[in-house]
């Protein structure tokens, strides 16, 4: 969980930003990287933000090292051989202590822009 202390720059950093996005989703049991990635692509799109493969997939690692969350191999649905690799929280209260966490720094984020706009706009 130390990403939360370096995330605290002048804007929240991506891989944070992606981080919190694939807690929820776990919430949700969006449960697997490929269909995180393009959940999220499609979420951002008309906003112009593409999350890429790399990104993604190293968010959800960096949460496997926290011990956030936690992969489940599943064969995949009639196939013998096939499986798929699947997202489950190994620590629930760590996951919504991040949260909480980058809900404090995206507030602070929001405030910054919303003065930068006002400054200057």
């Amino acid at each position: 969980m130390g990403e939360t202390r370096t995330a605290s720059g002048f804007l929240l950093k991506q891989r944070a930003f992606l981080k919190l996005y694939m807690i929820t989703m776990t919430e949700n049991e969006r449960l697997y990287g490929l269909r995180l990635l393009d959940t999220l692509r499609d979420e951002f799109a008309h906003i112009g933000f593409k999350p890429n493969h790399s990104e993604v997939y190293k968010a959800l690692h960096d949460l496997i090292d926290d011990g956030i969350l936690k992969q489940v191999k599943q064969k995949k649905e009639g196939m013998k051989l096939q499986e798929v690799v699947f997202y489950r929280f190994a620590d629930y209260e760590a996951a919504k202590l991040y949260k909480k966490q980058l809900k404090l720094e995206l507030d602070r984020c929001l405030a910054l822009i919303q003065k930068a706009l006002k400054d200057n706009y």
